[in-house]
Formats: C-alpha cells, sequence, structure tokens
C-alpha cells in the first residue's frame, strides 16, 4: 500500500512551531495540526505560576508592539504599573536607549508577518520584531521573557533560528522597496528582557541559508511522506514530559515542573500556532 502523500490538509502553512513539533516528536505534530486534537491534560506544573508566566509574557509582547508602534512609553507605563511587568518593561526602554541596535533613521516592523513557498508548500512566521537600518542590514529582534537564558547551542537548533532568517531573506524584499535581500544582510538577535544586556546573536550568511533551504524542504518532504496513522512517537521521552498527549501515548501522567528545563518553551495557545491577521501579510510567491 502507498503512503498517503497528502495527509497535510490543503492551505496548511508550516510554521516554526509545527515544525518544531515535528522535530521533537512526529506523533505530537499529528495530533496537534492534522488531526487537531485537543487533550484534557495540563502541559507544565504548577498551573497557575504556567499560566501566569504565559499571560504574563502576552502581555509583555502587545506593550512591546504598541511601543514600536510610536504610542509613548508615558502612556505605557500606565498599564506596567502593579502588572509584575515593571522590571521587563525598565529593561526593555534601556534596551532601546542604549543597546545600539536602534539607529536613527531605521524603520521599525513590529508584529509582522511573513510567508513565501517551498516547493510546493507555505511556510509563515511572525516576528516580534524586525528593524531595518540605514545600511541596508535587517535585525529579526525575538523579545524572551524566560528567567534563565538558553543555551547558544540549543537556540541554533531550534527550527525559528533557522526559519525567521530564512524566510526574511525569501519574503522580506518588500520591506526595502521589493529589492532582493542577501542572507548576509541578516541578524536575528534573541533578546531576554529579565536582564537589559542579555541576548544572542546569531549572523546569516549564504552557506547557512542553503543549509536551512534543503533542511526545511527535507523536514516538509519527510512529513508529506509518512502514512496517515503511523506518525511515530519520540525516542526522547524528555519531550513527553512537556506533552498534553503524554497520557494518551502511555508516556505518564505527570507533567514536568514549570523550572524543571530551562531549554524548553511553553506554547501560548492550544495548537502551538500563530495566530495570523492576514490584512499584515507580506507575501512573495518564489
Amino acid at each position: 500500500m502507498q503512503p498517503d502523500l497528502v495527509n497535510v490538509p490543503d492551505g496548511f502553512a508550516f510554521s516554526q512551531s509545527s515544525l518544531q513539533d515535528f522535530v521533537d516528536c512526529p506523533r505530537r505534530f499529528e495530533l496537534k495540526y492534522l488531526l487537531r486534537l485537543s487533550w484534557p491534560a495540563i502541559q507544565s506544573e504548577p498551573v497557575q505560576e504556567v499560566e501566569r508566566s504565559i499571560r504574563m509574557g502576552e502581555q509583555f509582547h502587545r506593550l512591546a508592539h504598541q511601543r514600536m508602534l510610536g504610542i509613548s512609553n508615558t502612556r505605557l507605563e500606565n498599564q506596567v504599573q502593579g502588572s509584575g511587568l515593571e522590571n521587563w518593561w525598565m529593561n526593555f526602554n534601556d534596551i532601546l536607549e542604549n543597546a545600539g541596535q536602534f539607529p536613527v533613521g531605521m524603520v521599525t516592523y513590529p508584529e509582522v508577518v511573513l510567508q513565501a513557498t517551498l516547493g510546493e508548500v507555505r511556510l509563515v512566521a511572525k516576528y516580534d520584531l524586525i528593524l531595518v537600518k540605514p545600511d541596508g542590514s535587517l535585525v529579526i529582534i525575538d523579545w524572551k521573557t524566560s528567567k534563565k537564558a538558553h543555551r547558544r547551542e540549543w537556540l541554533g537548533d531550534r527550527l525559528q533560528t533557522r526559519l525567521y532568517p530564512y524566510l526574511l531573506v525569501r519574503a522580506g524584499g518588500s520591506l526595502v522597496g521589493n529589492q532582493p535581500l542577501a542572507p548576509s544582510q541578516v541578524e536575528m538577535i534573541y533578546w531576554y528582557v529579565e536582564e537589559a544586556d542579555r541576548s544572542i546573536h546569531f549572523r546569516y550568511d549564504d552557506r547557512q541559508y542553503l543549509a536551512d533551504e534543503v533542511y526545511l524542504a527535507g523536514l516538509i518532504s519527510r512529513i508529506k511522506r509518512i502514512e496517515a496513522g503511523t506518525f511515530p512517537l519520540t525516542t526522547d521521552d524528555k519531550h513527553c514530559r512537556y506533552c498534553v498527549y503524554r497520557s494518551l501515548c502511555e508516556r505518564g501522567m505527570q507533567a514536568a515542573m514549570l523550572d524543571e528545563d530551562p531549554q524548553v518553551d511553553l506554547p501560548v495557545d492550544e495548537f502551538g500556532e500563530l495566530k495570523l491577521d492576514f490584512e499584515h501579510i507580506i507575501e512573495i510567491e518564489v
């Protein structure tokens, strides 16, 4: 029997979240994105602390978005007071004023969504912030609200680090007057707002761009060639500790503690998908 080569729904857009889930556990990818199965389990404990962390992260990103749209810090500070975000907000503003990444004449694109095709499928990414500097370079900034910085090696392997710069080169020409972009123009920075000076930088280049294209195409090819219902479970049960499907897959009942592994990102919403505002999508079909 030939495998079902169309197990991905028409119009499905691959994001860093969905691709990362496939890398971590193909079965989780199938349950989340193909079967869209909601499972009544918690991802991490203690539940109240997890929910509080998620709410604070969402609130911070909303405020950062408004700040980058030009709303004055004075107006936004009223929303920060008493929210638990005071330290993050102070560090965030210190970054804007003193980090050297925000020169006069730059153009900012907060919360922008880019997409492009790779083969027969769509890739999509929502960026916290893209800076276009006067010298023509572009910087992707991703605000991180975790208490501990991730290891650089761990971040380098994440789908976000591979997809975001790649997709910016492919689809970001609309941000610079419809001019083609070279990988060497792109840099990605993870900024940890727990401390203003905590950032991890990744410079992009032609070699990494080509490697990422091969890697992303290979992942998608693997996904499309797995027969529906046969997506395998991960061989690394550490991923199961933070997965809502752990009991369904008979991989345990107890959720991991929130601070058990600092090299884990918790998704903000149930399916780990982007909440896309299609009025702000900049798309190039290539």
